[in-house]
């Protein structure tokens, strides 16, 4: 029996405006600087909750979303992902993101390019 992954819950971007207590402007440049990565969910731009800490964007994720693009991974795919169990991992990638095993993380995306 295989353990079900978590349901992952998904932030707007006026929610991001509420958690990060930014202007919407602000949360857009920090999708498009990477601090933060967003999939477009039913014509929805929309992040995983997963990607902030302490309403904050994850710092260990920006590196591993440069990593991902240097791959030839898009948003989409890279927070696809980013959040489905990988087998290398044997959890989802920001799961271990979010434990500290930031280098593991990095050295597995790396390998995908």
């Amino acid at each position: 029996m295989t353990e079900q992954a978590p349901a992952r819950e998904w932030l707007t971007i006026p929610d991001l405006v509420d958690a990060l207590g930014l202007g919407v402007s602000r949360v857009r440049r920090l999708i498009e600087d990477k601090h933060l990565a967003a999939k477009r969910i039913d014509g929805v731009l929309k992040v995983p909750a997963d990607f902030l800490r302490d309403g904050e964007p994850l710092t260990e994720l920006r590196g591993t979303l440069i990593v991902l693009g240097d791959a030839g991974f898009d948003n989409d795919e890279a927070v696809d992902w980013l959040i489905e169990d990988d087998e290398i991992l044997g959890t989802a990638p920001i799961d271990a993101l979010r434990s500290g095993r930031k280098a593991e993380v990095r050295r597995v995306a790396q390998a995908l390019g």
